[in-house]
């Protein structure tokens, strides 16, 4: 049998965009190289908690398409994000704001706490002495001042980056948001959630009547004479690879987990705390239960499973997680998407075929508007 569409790759993009065909009255055959379909937000089941395996996955969206769309797949709930800071066993909200200011100076008002980051930023300002901003370190003491960055942004980064903030270029933060309200939200999106029992449902709905195979690598099977199978391939691998790292390697930033199993039903009250000192070694501890259950229904699960998140730089054997956005890497990539141009019906698409951080929710709307014009003509 001939495809329409060969599909190499489960996640988000190449899930949607099998859906999006076969409603089109297209045939697709999706091809993954792990043992599951979904991608990164696939989730393992352990004591009847859903494990976000590859970390926390946190559907966001003003986009009224794209939440009606993933809402018509499966319903999702009322998950918000409100992560917490702990720096040396201090707590803090994020993202900053006026609970952030409370808890870091006992300001009580807007014009209190705003007073005090502009005091701290006048004086990173100063001591500049007129000279440009040459790192991350710099840029961030003059957006926020020297106790945020010290307390919030420093070793956090460092253990993201695996280098100094004096190492690392300005632009990696352009801005900083600053919140002068009481509000521990940390999206602005008009939409939030996580789906009903787990992102696996979410992957199932939109692979539902669609031929999947697992364990299968693109590069080391059949199907890597592509056109023999099908008449067009939605490709959702790394970009360099797809081209044989003919051009270079690309690079990635990392991150594996520690997972383990608690005998309490609650272990740190909230989903994701962030680790913003060197005094521990991984970035932020998630507890997935509390995706899902809220109110009595934590204490009902009398276990609960916690992961440490670690940066690591990437690996051959590894999952490529961070596009590395340095000159180096942005010109390779932009030669990469020039000979991906050329390449005859075929579709590059998400964060490793583009070498772009996505959240979820643009990676829908991109497949949504791109099937629109192929599949709606």
């Amino acid at each position: 049998m001939k495809y329409d569409f060969l599909i190499v790759g489960s996640g988000l993009f190449g899930a949607t965009f099998a859906y999006k065909a076969k409603k089109a009255g297209k045939s697709c055959l999706v091809i993954d190289k792990r043992p599951h379909l979904g991608g990164n937000v696939y989730c393992e089941n352990i004591e009847g908690i859903n494990v976000h395996k590859y970390g926390a996955h946190i559907f966001h969206t003003s986009n009224k398409e794209v939440w009606d769309f993933v809402n018509s797949i499966v319903k999702f709930n009322r998950y918000t994000n409100c992560p917490m800071a702990n720096y040396k066993d201090k707590l803090y909200n994020l993202p900053f704001n006026m609970n952030t200011f409370y808890q870091m100076w006992g300001v009580t008002t807007p014009e209190q706490a705003q007073a005090k980051i502009e005091e701290q930023k006048a004086e990173a300002i100063a001591s500049l002495n007129g000279k440009e901003l040459s790192n991350l370190e710099e840029q961030a003491l003059t957006l926020v001042g020297k106790d945020i960055f010290e307390k919030l942004i420093k070793d956090y980064t460092e253990k993201q980056w695996g280098r100094s903030c004096k190492d690392l270029p300005a632009f990696i933060i352009k801005r900083l948001p600053v919140r002068f309200v009481f509000d521990n939200n940390y999206f602005n999106d008009t939409y939030q959630g996580i789906p009903i029992g787990g992102y696996n449902k979410l992957i199932d709905g939109l692979l539902d009547g669609i031929e999947c195979k697992t364990n299968l690598d693109f590069f080391n099977s059949e199907y890597i004479d592509w056109q023999k199978f099908a008449d067009s391939l939605v490709y959702t691998g790394a970009i360099d690879e797809y081209f044989g790292n003919s051009l270079g390697k690309l690079d990635w930033r990392t991150v594996s987990f520690k997972t383990r199993v608690e005998s309490i039903p609650n272990y740190q009250g909230n989903a994701v705390v962030n680790y913003t000192s060197h005094e521990q070694p991984y970035t932020r501890v998630i507890e997935h239960k509390h995706f899902e259950m809220f109110g009595q229904a934590v204490y009902e699960c009398q276990k609960t499973v916690v992961s440490e998140e670690y940066s690591l730089e990437y690996k051959e054997g590894l999952e490529p997680y961070y596009p590395v956005n340095n000159d180096r890497n942005n010109i390779l990539a932009e030669q990469y998407r020039k000979l991906a141009e050329q390449e005859k019906n075929v579709i590059f698409g998400g964060r490793l075929a583009e070498y772009k951080y996505y959240d979820m929710a643009p990676i829908i709307e991109t497949v949504l508007s791109l099937t629109n014009q192929l599949f709606d003509k």
